[in-house]
């Protein structure tokens, strides 16, 4: 119980605050992701907010779990711990917008024992690392949370 409160700390410091690109193992590309969620290899969240959900869709699979959490930083985390069963060596990718939150959220939960995330940099509407799942092609799902 202790390591979730440590955990909750330090999304609620570290969530506003810039980092710095994250290493490439960090990184996946949306198709490598697809095909791993469809062998059913990682669980894909979706760390949007619902307003974003019911605009693009979801990524096919995915688990939504926004960060602006009604009941905050501990239901947000509480959420992510129900998603992998407990098992925060469970491989996970995460994707958002365009891969700026996640790069702050994948490296507070590697810091706190999540050993096995990494994140969409592309996200779902393309940046830098690339198209992004929608652009891409890949298939997207109504939200079934919203």
């Amino acid at each position: 119980m202790s390591h979730r409160l440590a955990l909750i700390g330090l999304l609620v410091a570290l969530l506003p605050m810039p980092f710095p690109a994250l290493a490439e193992d960090r990184v996946v590309a949306a198709t490598d992701t697809f095909e791993r969620v469809a062998r059913q290899d990682a669980v894909l969240i979706d760390i949007r907010q619902p307003e974003e959900w019911r605009q693009t869709g979801m990524a096919q699979d995915a688990v939504g779990i926004s960060m602006q959490q009604p009941g905050g930083a501990r239901a947000f985390l509480d959420a992510f711990l129900d998603a992998v069963d407990g098992d925060m060596q469970a491989p996970i990718v995460l994707i958002c917008r365009t891969g700026n939150r996640t790069s702050q959220v994948v490296r507070a939960m590697r810091e706190w024992g999540f050993d096995n995330v990494q994140h969409v940099a592309e996200g779902m509407l393309g940046s830098q690392y690339g198209a992004g799942w929608i652009a891409t092609g890949l298939p997207v799902e109504e939200c079934r949370v919203c």
